[in-house]
């Protein structure tokens, strides 16, 4: 067995006879040098780099193929206009389940059962209409979803607090929701969104209709972000909008025609791109208000193609940023990073690495019990760029192949190798990083190889 925690995976370095075992390294990490840290080394080692892999019609497709054949992915216009009771409360039971195991603070002391009786009678089950009409709003501004409706930071052992359990995910502005209750005090929502269901403050949603909500940025033209750290401008005049984290893949309607005479929250915008984003007004209801975005950020008018130039691109553009279980520290986690360079090319994946490592959305190569070690190196060495590679807990993605090994970028919390004498050495990477595949080693000192379930290709032509 691997041990592993959602995205919380730890690499190997080479045993004897793979091709790792002959790799250089100029960086501490096996097989790392720093060419390979740049995205000009794999790109020019590609043939037809700027080849289209899908095209625009061909990645809507996809994306109507994934919400018909994936359960963990809504068609929130399908969501209907009322919830039976045992509805709303069993998607809440779903995500806010009695804690399983034991759990500790920020300083080491357990969390109490009482505490965990209190968040429990916090979900107000009990409260919960006969017949619930969803509210839909949008995200103001980027919300972490929890697992409770609290947020107190709790982890799986003493001393180990990067991983913080009722860290679910995170949504981002303009994100449309669908409110299905309240929490007994009323300071959190249990929300539903396309992609996931758990608790948000109530302060990051503004309420408003559900065709305005359902329609936010539906219609060009657009601005997609397509950097890795894009913000507005700062503004004291309109502080809901004022220096907002904008995530990549983000697309915000775009006020194209905005007047060249008329400020945007006391500046001139001739400098910037005029966007339209969400705001609350004082009862928190939704307004839709005007934003400025740097014309040097790192945006575009539409979704970028998708080559496996700028796959490589875009993926490298995360490298070194901080690893973020659920989306904490303002970052992200090994199925977030993966989701949201696809996400700067329009194409859509379920939220976590077990969804989106079954989902028959996509051409898939699934491994079982009966593959064995040769067999699966049979068709890992033929992987291509853009190809997502799975084990329990953790996604990694293709960025090249070179002397026989197949070199990948990931958000991973650990890499685990042996080293020349054979012993097992774990480095805390904790970030985006270049790895080889073949040299990675689960805690067990098995390779990575003999974990791997499945492979998801996003590709037009399937592989059998």
């Amino acid at each position: 067995m691997i041990a592993l925690a959602g995205c919380a995976a730890a690499p190997t370095a080479p045993s004897s006879g793979t091709p790792s075992a002959q790799l250089s390294d100029t960086t501490g990490v096996p097989g790392v040098t720093a060419e390979r840290l740049t995205p000009g080394y794999w790109i020019a080692r590609l043939d037809a780099p700027g080849a289209p892999v899908l095209d625009a019609a061909q990645i809507a497709a996809q994306n109507a193929r994934l919400t018909a054949q994936d359960p963990s992915v809504a068609d929130m216009a399908a969501l209907p206009a009322s919830l039976s009771a045992a509805e709303v409360r069993a998607r809440i039971e779903a995500i806010s389940a009695p804690p399983s195991r034991t759990l500790f603070d920020g300083d080491g002391r357990e969390v109490p059962a009482t505490r965990v009786d209190a968040l429990l009678d916090a979900l107000a089950l009990d409260a919960i209409a006969d017949e619930v009409a969803p509210r839909f709003g949008l995200v103001t501004r980027r919300a972490d979803l929890r697992t409770f409706p609290t947020a107190q930071r709790v982890f799986s052992r003493r001393g180990d607090t990067d991983i913080d359990r009722f860290q679910e995910s995170a949504l981002f502005p303009g994100t449309p929701v669908a409110v299905l209750h309240a929490s007994r005090d009323g300071q959190w929502w249990f929300v539903a969104s396309r992609l996931y269901s758990a608790w948000i403050e109530a302060d990051r949603v503004a309420l408003g209709e559900r065709d305005e909500v359902l329609g936010f940025a539906a219609q060009p033209p657009w601005l997609v972000v397509t950097g890795a750290g894009v913000r507005t401008v700062f503004t004291p005049e309109a502080p809901q909008v004022s220096d907002l984290a904008l995530d990549m893949g983000l697309r915000l309607p775009l006020i194209a025609d905005w007047p060249r005479d008329k400020a945007v929250n006391g500046q001139f915008a001739y400098a910037s791109h005029v966007v339209a984003l969400p705001a609350r007004d004082a009862q928190g209801a939704l307004e839709i208000v005007p934003a400025l975005v740097p014309r040097s950020a790192d945006v575009h008018t539409d979704y970028l193609p998708l080559t496996r130039a700028n796959l490589i691109t875009q993926a490298f553009k995360f490298l070194g940023e901080r690893y973020g279980w659920g989306h904490s520290y303002g970052t992200r986690d090994c199925s977030g990073f993966v989701s949201e360079v696809y996400r700067s090319f329009g194409v859509e994946l379920p939220r976590n690495t077990r969804d989106q490592g079954v989902s028959t959305a996509f051409d898939r190569i699934a491994f079982t019990e009966a593959d064995d070690h040769a067999a699966r190196m049979a068709v890992l060495r033929n992987l291509e760029v853009g190809d997502l590679v799975y084990i329990p807990g953790h996604v990694m993605m293709v960025i090249g192949r070179e002397d026989g090994e197949v070199w990948l970028i990931h958000d991973t919390t650990g890499m685990r190798y042996r080293d020349g004498s054979g012993a097992i050495v774990t480095v805390p990477l904790n970030q985006v990083a270049v790895t080889p595949l073949f040299a990675l080693l689960g805690d067990s000192g098995t390779p990575y190889v003999d974990f791997i379930y499945s492979i998801q290709r996003i590709r037009a032509t399937p592989s059998r």
